[in-house]
């Protein structure tokens, strides 16, 4: 009885599973395979090793700024009151509602050759046009995509540094610790897993998103998921090139978001 309850229960699930990852999923991958050679045919594509190249760097970069920023909000919204928590944590969820359409014409807005920071940088003595180049590369994509991802970062680890329990900073502390070597021995431990799950996953959201990027410089930005959109979108594209990207880059992703839980289950078995 108890299996079979457990079975209804999750049928719901495994049929949404099924129908919107499963199936979609098998039907790229036969194409990938059935199309002779496709794997070989990306591999060989002159944009794909620079394309690579440009989606780690915008991952690595995107990751520790979105991290190191988010960890040091979360941290400070939680010394907060309750209702300033709760006050703050709306205002800084509210990037998430927000398209990568709006995203990207804010930041040409704001720091593109013509933006209002660009232009006021300008006066100061910077070069306008150097600094407004910066945002149609890796690294300003990143800039720019960390807008919506420390919003994540503050979101998965805010009730984390709000349960940790501060009298464990205060007791080593009056043992002789530094405030620092307290942090780092006390609470880093306990709060390290989370925060390598929190980064795996904007590094496999950040690494497999196209629709900022697409927005903010349309194809000619050299990372993959444009590549793959370029494939698709072209008349008479290799279709079967494209699949095989598509796997790809699925695969890199479910590699990452796998190294965060690998990390976070081997560091809960040594605590």
């Amino acid at each position: 009885m108890r299996v079979r309850t457990a079975a209804v229960l999750a049928a719901p699930a495994v049929l949404l599973l099924a129908a919107f990852f499963v199936l979609p999923l098998a039907a790229v991958a036969h194409d990938a395979f059935a199309g002779g050679g496709a794997f070989a045919r990306v591999l060989a594509m002159p944009a794909f090793w620079p394309s690579l190249a440009g989606s780690a760097v915008l991952t690595v970069v995107a990751s520790l700024l979105s991290v190191t920023v988010g960890v040091a909000v979360a941290l400070h919204l939680s010394r907060l009151p309750e209702r300033a928590r709760t006050l703050a944590s709306f205002v800084i969820a509210l990037p998430l509602t927000f398209s990568g359409l709006i995203v990207a014409y804010g930041f040409i807005l704001a720091y593109g050759r013509a933006g209002f920071f660009t232009q006021l940088l300008a006066f100061a003595g910077f070069d306008a046009a150097m600094l407004g180049k910066a945002l149609f590369t890796p690294v300003g994509l990143a800039f720019a995509s960390s807008y919506y991802l420390i919003p994540r970062v503050v979101m998965a680890l805010l009730p984390v540094f709000v349960n940790f329990d501060p009298a464990q900073l205060a007791a080593a502390e009056s043992l002789g610790a530094t405030r620092a070597q307290a942090l780092a021995q006390v609470m880093l431990p306990q709060v390290a897993a989370p925060i390598a799950g929190s980064a795996c996953l904007i590094a496999a959201v950040v690494f497999g998103a196209y629709g900022t990027a697409l927005a903010l410089v349309g194809t000619q930005l050299r990372i993959l998921p444009l590549q793959l959109y370029s494939l698709v979108s072209e008349t008479g594209s290799d279709f079967p090139a494209a699949a095989a990207l598509a796997l790809l880059i699925t695969a890199a992703c479910s590699s990452i978001m796998a190294a965060g839980e690998w990390f976070g289950s081997r560091h809960e078995r040594h605590l």
